[in-house]
């Protein structure tokens, strides 16, 4: 062989082997490599193994239908209307005084008042006149009221006037020595009134009476 040709022989061998070992340092350095995906400090994932479950939020306990006994009433609890008893006094005549005004306007202000049910006015007297004097007193007392509620809405029809007269006194008309009994007659002298429903009885407001009447 000759000189030449043994030369490029060596040279081709020492190319072949210089590529060899370049090979090799390639695939240690991709075997060395981290994953370039995977955060660092963090551990692949095993394969197989299932992730750790999240918890669930719990459920909402059941309202419940039990309720407090301690537990307030609403404010706005309708209660039910009350019968009406009042009592006006009529210290001068059948005229309606001032103090009647005052308290015949709280009355429009009732419930009772607002409900389908009978007004029943009763007049009366002291004892000082005589019997029919006494009854025509006690009915112009009653129906001066009636007026009054009737300008204001009420209905005539629910209205019923009562004459007593001097029948029924609430306080004695003469002193035990047969004297009249002055703070007596003063409250004998009134218009009772009452609001209720029809055949039960009134357990309402009640006012004494005040005042005098001259006449009956």
């Amino acid at each position: 062989m000759r000189m030449q040709d043994m030369k490029h022989v060596k040279t081709i061998a020492a190319t072949a082997a210089l590529a060899l070992t370049l090979s090799a340092c390639e695939l240690r350095r991709d075997g060395d490599a981290e994953d370039p995906t995977t955060p660092a400090g963090e551990e692949s994932a095993t394969p197989g193994a299932s992730a750790s479950p999240t918890p669930t939020q719990s459920a909402s306990p059941v309202a419940s239908i039990i309720r407090d006994a301690t537990e307030p009433e609403p404010d706005d609890v309708a209660l039910p209307v009350q019968p009406v008893e009042m009592t006006l006094s009529f210290p001068e005549g059948s005229d309606i005084s001032e103090a009647n005004e005052r308290r015949l306007a709280g009355l429009m202000q009732r419930g009772a008042i607002e409900q389908d049910w009978p007004v029943i006015l009763s007049g009366h007297t002291d004892s000082g006149g005589n019997d029919q004097a006494n009854l025509r007193a006690s009915r112009a007392r009653a129906e001066e009221v009636a007026a009054w509620l009737v300008e204001r809405g009420v209905d005539d029809d629910r209205i019923e006037v009562i004459a007593f007269g001097e029948q029924n006194p609430i306080e004695p008309n003469a002193l035990p020595d047969g004297s009249p009994n002055e703070e007596g007659r003063r409250a004998n002298r009134r218009v009772e009134i009452r609001i209720a429903p029809p055949g039960e009885e009134a357990e309402g407001e009640s006012e004494e009476t005040a005042g005098g009447d001259q006449d009956a």
